[in-house]
C-alpha cells in the first residue's frame, strides 16, 4: 500500500479532481439510464403489451455501457495512484499516510480546496478530525 505525506497528497489533488469528476459524471449517467430502464420495465410489467421504443432503449443501454467503462477507467486511474475512492456520489478520497507506527487516512471531499482532515483506518467520514501539526511534519522532505 502506497503512503503519502500531506504535501504529496495535496500535490495530486488537481489531477485527481479532473479524474474524479469524470468518474462522478459517468456514475450519474449510469444511475440515470438505470432509472429510466427500470421505469420502462415497471411500465411493461404493470401495463403489459406495451411496445417500447427499442432503438431508443438500445441507444440508452449503449450510453450506459460507455459510462460504465469510463467510470471503471477513471477509478482504475485513481487507484493506480494509490488513492482510495470511498464514496463516488460524494467524491470522497482517502490517502494512506504513515504517522509514526500508525497508518491514518488523509481525507478529502470533492469541493474542498485542500486536504484539511484525516481519520483512522477503521473510522469513516463521520470520524474526520482536523489535520494536526504532527501530520503536517510527517514525511516532510520526501519528494513527489
Amino acid at each position: 500500500m502506497r503512503t503519502f505525506t500531506l504535501d504529496e497528497a495535496q500535490w495530486l489533488l488537481p489531477t485527481l479532481r479532473d479524474v474524479l469528476k469524470r468518474a462522478m459524471h459517468s456514475k450519474q449517467t449510469i444511475d440515470q439510464v438505470n432509472a429510466e430502464l427500470g421505469a420502462v420495465n415497471q411500465r411493461i410489467f404493470l401495463v403489459g403489451g406495451m411496445l417500447p421504443d427499442l432503438a431508443h432503449l438500445s441507444r440508452r443501454r449503449a450510453m450506459r455501457d460507455t459510462a460504465v467503462q469510463a467510470a471503471q477507467d477513471a477509478l482504475g486511474e485513481i487507484q493506480a495512484m494509490g488513492v482510495q475512492v470511498k464514496d463516488l456520489d460524494k467524491g470522497l478520497l482517502d490517502f494512506p499516510c504513515d504517522l509514526g507506527d500508525e497508518t491514518i487516512l488523509l481525507c478529502w471531499k470533492d469541493g474542498e480546496d485542500e486536504i484539511t482532515h484525516y481519520h483512522g483506518m477503521e473510522e469513516g467520514f463521520a470520524g474526520r478530525k482536523p489535520i494536526t501539526d504532527a501530520i503536517r511534519a510527517a514525511g516532510s522532505g520526501r519528494s513527489h
